[in-house]
């Protein structure tokens, strides 16, 4: 593969507004009031759906990884994750609450988390205290979706737009179990490009505040890395080692006839075309990130 090839284009990121202070801000004041923290990140983008700011507000706080959108990532890959994070003493449930898939082991996931306290509750007298949970997630990860799958109602407000929750909110599951609900918080910084671009192309972030053809040709090199029969499927070539994202983004084009005039090709508007069709799942089941084994 030449270094052509190999080469993913640089982007200018900005993404962390100014309410996400303050929600982060009310998360830090209300850490006290609960017993556990539930952590919701997107299956196909494990890492990157984290906020790193999570393990210093949570503290020494049980903590569960709830790894959506199961429904959208590789199963394989989702497996090695959740192994992943049980090694790092978390405790794990994989669940696609569009669908409701895995969402009723919610309640006995805290209760088995949280067994150590509820033994104690009742040494004091106190059988069926209820237990409190504060969950969190970054925008559009489908926190507001999951939480009314496991309340069976409607209460938590959701979107499809990043940012839709802004106040906390208490929200009772059982006679046992309340959940806080925040507002979706992203962190002020990221280390590298890639965590942006993940978010971006999994629509955490909005992707119209950057480069999309940038982004679609970056996102054409990481399909062809690690899942060049997608593209072959969905577009009907098979990706060159020797092509940069572009290239593999024009080849695209011309595949669906997206024809500006004679001999050039609408790259932006393939670019907008993978971004859509990953959203909806027409490319397959694909994560984007594996665990460091």
């Amino acid at each position: 593969m030449t270094e052509k090839g190999n080469m993913y284009e640089k982007m200018n990121i900005q993404w962390f507004p100014g309410h996400m202070t303050k929600a982060q801000r009310m998360i830090e004041e209300n850490l006290k009031m609960v017993d556990a923290v539930c952590e919701l990140l997107d299956a196909r983008i494990p890492r990157s759906s984290r906020n790193p700011d999570i393990d210093r507000l949570a503290g020494d706080k049980p903590r569960l990884i709830i790894l959506n959108r199961t429904d959208l990532a590789d199963p394989e890959i989702t497996a090695g994750w959740k192994k992943f994070y049980e090694g790092q003493g978390f405790a794990v449930l994989e669940t696609d609450a569009k669908s409701g898939r895995g969402v009723n082991g919610f309640a006995p996931a805290v209760r088995r988390l949280l067994a150590d306290k509820l033994r104690d509750y009742e040494s004091k007298g106190q059988v069926g205290r209820t237990l409190r949970v504060m969950i969190l997630g970054i925008p559009n990860v489908g926190k507001s979706t999951f939480i009314n799958k496991v309340a069976g109602r409607k209460a938590a407000i959701a979107g499809d737009r990043p940012g839709v929750t802004r106040g906390k909110q208490w929200i009772n599951i059982d006679s046992g179990l309340d959940l806080l609900d925040t507002p979706g918080i992203l962190w002020p910084r990221f280390d590298s490009q890639e965590v942006g671009e993940m978010l971006a192309i999994t629509n955490a972030i909005k992707a119209d505040v950057l480069d999309k053809e940038t982004l679609g040709a970056n996102f054409m090199l990481r399909l062809r890395d690690m899942y060049p029969k997608a593209i072959e499927e969905r577009y009907k070539f098979t990706p060159d080692p020797d092509m940069n994202g572009f290239e593999l983004l024009e080849q695209a084009a011309k595949k669906r006839g997206f024809l500006i005039s004679r001999g050039e090709y609408d790259i932006e508007r393939m670019a907008n075309t993978l971004l859509g069709e990953y959203h909806e799942g027409k490319l397959g089941r694909l994560s984007l990130e594996v665990p460091n084994v």
